[in-house]
């Protein structure tokens, strides 16, 4: 039997006397697509917070590439091979995109004081070698937006500033990325924009697994295969999009219907 790349049992997060995360078994094989959907409240950035190490569980195990990664500390996590990005845009406005970027390869680029001060030209074959890779990726997602490599973040719209929160997760060649409402602050068009990126993106890294949170449907039954819904911290219901829109406990809980 094949392993999943992930899987969660009885995960559990409680913030005092608050359980945001109750129990939540989950399975997740390589290369798949999971929405993960839910009210507001209902525990799907707790989830990824607990998953990446910024809140440790209260209980529960996680298993990640066969390895136990349960409490691990967010740098950890990463050099595992998870990657993520925010609701909130987490750029370095000022700063160019290609330094936004180098933000997210950190763990694949040389550090040391005598490589950064005596060894000038492998620095500069560095930097030429990583302008490289971010080029490729970005040119993934928006060819102009490729040669802009050395603008300001700010001086660029929202939707390529998701494009670019999401390339900066991407540069350090994750197994499994997390995306947090990648559609937030967008218009319906540049969603679908942002959404074919994405399709092209899955196309190029067939290996690729992903977890997305959103609370556009259209986008979830677009882009997933297999749905989570979460509601008080539980999960209620999983399967394909189309199942779970049909489930009566789904349509109470996250469209408010009887």
């Amino acid at each position: 039997m094949t392993v999943p790349l992930l899987q969660c049992e009885k995960l559990t997060r409680r913030f005092g006397g608050v359980v945001a995360l109750d129990g939540l078994d989950l399975q997740l094989d390589e290369g798949r697509v999971l929405g993960l959907i839910g009210p507001n409240g209902s525990g799907k950035t707790t989830f990824f917070n607990v998953l990446t190490g910024l809140f440790p569980p209260s209980a529960g195990e996680i298993e990640f590439a066969a390895s136990r990664i349960t409490g691990l500390r967010p740098q950890a996590v990463y050099r595992a091979g998870i990657a993520r990005t925010f609701q909130r845009s987490r750029l370095c406005l000022p700063l160019s995109i290609f330094d936004n970027l180098m933000i997210g390869n950190h763990q694949r680029l040389d550090h040391g004081l005598w490589f950064n001060l005596v060894r000038r030209r492998a620095l500069r074959r560095q930097v030429e070698e990583a302008q490289a890779d971010a080029r490729e990726l970005l040119r993934t997602f928006d060819e102009p937006l490729a040669a802009r490599l050395l603008d300001p973040v700010s001086r660029v719209p929202m939707i390529d500033r998701r494009r670019i929160e999401i390339c900066r997760a991407l540069i350090s060649r994750p197994r499994l990325l997390l995306l947090d409402e990648p559609s937030a602050g967008m218009t319906l068009e540049e969603t679908q924009r942002l959404m074919d990126d994405l399709l092209l993106v899955k196309r190029r890294m067939p290996g690729l697994t992903i977890i997305l949170i959103e609370h556009e449907m259209s986008v979830i039954e677009r882009i997933t295969e297999r749905c989570v819904v979460l509601n008080y911290g539980r999960k209620i219901a999983e399967g394909a999009y189309a199942e779970v829109a049909r489930d009566p406990q789904v349509r109470q809980a996250y469209l408010g219907l009887e």
